[in-house]
């Protein structure tokens, strides 16, 4: 019996051993080493992983399969605007909790904090090869560019003042939505900016509405469908409710590829679907045909 309890013993002992000989092995800690956050992402579209700094040279696009991926806020304004020209306005809004509901002003902090935003929505005045234009970004990064009281605020100040600098308005779409934990303030946020838009159009100024991925829920229902041009990024979700709610609900299959930007320009619901690399030039082109005489 004690034969078996030393053999058992000493196997034992080898096992550690020999754990601790690998656990020391050059090759195993270059396997565990930790790979920095942000490094590489692996793209949605085709699962390859991609490494993050060349594919911002690359303008935020897959080398592998041309998928857009998701763009910061600030980053569209770089990409799009012109260096130096771009003047924030807007600013100091401060998100309530009018629902009171729990958690909600922790993770508002937490966005703000993550985003150095003070909602998932910029806009100001700047200029596109060199024309003149009002322009707002959604950042899909804050709290998936939900729309609550004060997006949906800064949207229409966004249309005022375009229409106080009779200026055309450009705006880029990224959200999942009216923003749930504002319930019915969040919903008001529909007529509110649809109002501003219709008070822009009657001034007989130019809308131009840019949709990128993804662009659903209220915010679809209300100013980013409104537009006198609407244009998409290529492979952009865009729609209300979403493609598994749909058929559970009427029961049926879909189309292949229904929502999607490609799609919804078959259909005629948008005017065009711009590659990412061409979109500066062509919102620069649409500005100038529609530019206002002096």
């Amino acid at each position: 019996m004690n034969s078996i309890s030393n053999t058992l013993n000493k196997r034992k002992q080898l096992k550690n051993n020999l754990k601790a000989i690998r656990e020391e092995s050059p090759f195993i800690k270059a396997q565990r080493m930790d790979v920095p956050e942000g490094l590489y992402e692996k793209c949605p579209s085709c699962n390859r992983t991609v490494n993050m700094k060349s594919n911002i040279e690359n303008d935020y696009i897959c080398k592998h399969c041309g998928n857009h991926f998701r763009m910061r806020a600030i980053d569209r304004i770089k990409y799009i605007v012109d260096e130096d020209t771009f003047v924030e306005k807007g600013l100091g809004y401060i998100t309530l909790n009018p629902l009171f509901q729990d958690g909600y002003e922790e993770k508002i902090a937490k966005y703000k904090k993550e985003t150095n935003l003070d909602d998932a929505y910029i806009y100001g005045y700047g200029q596109i090869y060199g024309q003149q234009c009002v322009i707002g970004v959604m950042d899909s990064y804050f709290l998936m560019g939900s729309m609550g009281s004060v997006v949906g605020e800064k949207v229409t100040r966004s249309f005022e003042y375009a229409i106080y600098k009779k200026l055309p308005i450009v705006i880029f779409s990224a959200s999942g939505g009216a923003r749930m934990q504002e319930g019915i303030f969040s919903l008001m946020q529909m007529a509110k900016t649809s109002a501003a838009v219709a008070k822009h159009s009657k001034m007989g100024l130019l809308y131009i509405s840019v949709l990128t991925h993804p662009t659903t829920g209220g915010v679809t229902a209300s100013f980013a469908t409104l537009g006198d041009i609407i244009l998409a990024e290529p492979g952009a979700l865009i729609g209300f409710a979403g493609p598994r709610v749909i058929e559970q609900t009427i029961k049926q299959k879909l189309p292949e590829g229904f929502q999607t930007a490609e799609f919804l320009e078959e259909k005629g619901f948008i005017d065009i679907v711009v590659h990412r690399k061409d979109l500066k030039r062509t919102l620069s082109k649409l500005l100038a045909f529609h530019r206002r005489p002096n």
